[in-house]
């Protein structure tokens, strides 16, 4: 899997004129590659991310996976935003399976491939259950069991531990990691939390506001194998410390 970003640039227009959220964004991600691209409100994190899902179309650029140009959305992509996005008049299982749904394959296959992605996720007992009956963190776990569902190439989450408490969030984010490590995944995800992106991710892109652009690239070297208790080293606070004074500048 390859996903390229190459020279992008996207302008909205505006009752005042034009306003350039994105200019000149470069950027890529590799097969099994955990990248977060971090910023401030106004860096265009958003807008990248539905670029690259293709729920909108850069003014200029090109956003190609594996060589073939993004039209459109497509289930070599899967997305989880920061809300649960979950139809809550569908079971768990029904929510997995929605999207194999559209795809028109048959209730058997798609009721194995949901129930092994519940069961990937840790969520197999609460199938039949609906998603008011979940907490915030089982419902973001069910997104992700969706989006996985469809076997994409590279998953791309929008903040999508944003919404939840600061326990939750950390737990969250623990069960990413390790889930990222056992399927061998590309993910692609946006926060400004810069904690979270120096605790996930092997690559990081620093985005600048207004326009939004990359500021920098940092490779964080915490290794593959991580746990809560890496917060606590020296290298971690300095990698933080780095982006922080990005962002300010």
């Amino acid at each position: 899997m390859h996903l390229e970003v190459a020279k992008v640039h996207k302008q909205f227009e505006t009752p005042q004129g034009p306003l350039v959220a994105l200019k000149d964004i470069n950027c890529h991600v590799e097969t099994g590659e955990f990248v977060c691209a971090v910023g401030a409100s106004g860096s265009g994190k958003s807008t990248l991310l539905r670029l690259i899902a293709g729920l909108d179309m850069p003014t200029a650029g090109t956003i190609t996976v594996d060589g073939e140009v993004i039209t459109g959305p497509g289930v070599d992509r899967g997305m989880v935003f920061q809300r649960y996005t979950l139809y809550p008049w569908m079971t768990v299982q029904e929510n997995v399976e929605f999207g194999l749904k559209l795809q028109g394959i048959s209730k058997p296959e798609r009721r194995e491939q949901a129930s092994r992605y519940l069961d990937v996720v840790g969520l197999t007992q609460f199938g039949k259950a609906l998603p008011k009956e979940l907490s915030g963190g089982m419902q973001q776990r069910v997104a992700i069991a969706r989006a996985l569902a469809n076997h994409p190439k590279i998953l791309l989450l929008d903040e999508p531990f944003g919404a939840l408490d600061v326990q939750t969030k950390e737990t969250m984010q623990q069960f990413l990691l390790d889930l990222w490590q056992r399927l061998g995944i590309s993910i692609l995800m946006i926060t400004h939390d810069v904690g979270e992106a120096v605790f996930l991710a092997q690559r990081i892109y620093v985005m600048s506001a207004r326009p939004g652009t990359i500021q920098k690239e940092l490779v964080i070297g915490l290794g593959n194998d991580r746990a809560y208790a890496v917060r606590r080293t020296p290298e971690f606070h300095h990698y933080c410390e780095n982006i922080v004074d990005l962002l300010r500048g």
